[in-house]
């Protein structure tokens, strides 16, 4: 559906039933969490409305929201520029996401029933296709829908939206540290045991390898920061 040119700037086969805005926001959104479009790079309002056949509004609204999620940072005058990776802001969608998925897991291992069970457990084996290929972007998508299958399992859908709606600055530090040589077996593993305590109906256990899942971000960051630092905003 989607490519990204040499010069950096996004193609995309838009769809006419779907709201125009929305698509240029979440085609933007992807390829900036995914770093096809990396901290610092200048989006032109201009070359991406003409290159998709829209008029600039909807360019320019999708672009307002993706400032209000801090992916993008607007200069009235100078143009829209992609935002660096804020450590702060990092450890703000942290804490958000670890109080709230603490609580699904919880509840999760609480109250598991068999269908919801077999659909997490055929993620994981999604999981190990995609890491055995070193898929990174396929992966990644399954470990969203891992988190995603938690929350509604225990009919919680829209904790998993507040979520994802505070997260983009975290899911950019995770994007730099997939491809690193054993992190996926470890997010795959970890992922794994998370299920078998949910499983097992043990909600300590459940919270005590979600804990260990989402901080384990943290061994790695400081080390990231040194060797990106063009990238990174203390």
């Amino acid at each position: 559906m989607t490519a990204v040119e040499n010069n950096g700037v996004p193609n995309l086969t838009l769809d006419r039933k779907v709201p125009v805005t929305a698509q240029v926001h979440a085609h933007l959104r992807q390829l900036i969490l995914r770093l096809h479009l990396k901290p610092g790079e200048a989006l032109s309002e201009k070359d991406l409305s003409v290159r998709l056949g829209l008029s600039r509004t909807p360019v320019r609204e999708a672009f307002i929201r993706l400032a209000e999620e801090g992916l993008v940072d607007i200069y009235p005058q100078r143009g829209t520029l992609v935002a660096p990776i804020r450590i702060a802001e990092v450890k703000e969608a942290h804490f958000i996401r670890r109080v709230l998925e603490f609580a699904v897991v919880r509840s999760a291992a609480e109250h598991a029933d068999r269908r919801n069970l077999q659909r997490i457990e055929e993620n994981l084996q999604q999981q190990a296709d995609a890491q055995g290929c070193e898929d990174f972007e396929a992966f990644m998508d399954l470990d969203e829908t891992f988190h995603r299958l938690l929350s509604e399992s225990v009919t919680l859908p829209r904790a998993w939206k507040v979520i994802q709606s505070v997260k983009g600055q975290l899911d950019r530090v995770r994007y730099f540290i997939l491809p690193e040589p054993g992190h996926s077996d470890l997010i795959r593993q970890q992922h794994g045991a998370i299920f078998q305590a949910i499983k097992a109906n043990d909600a300590d256990w459940a919270e005590r390898e979600m804990r260990e899942h989402l901080d384990e971000i943290w061994a790695s960051i400081n080390q990231l920061m040194k060797d990106n630092r063009e990238f990174f905003k203390d």
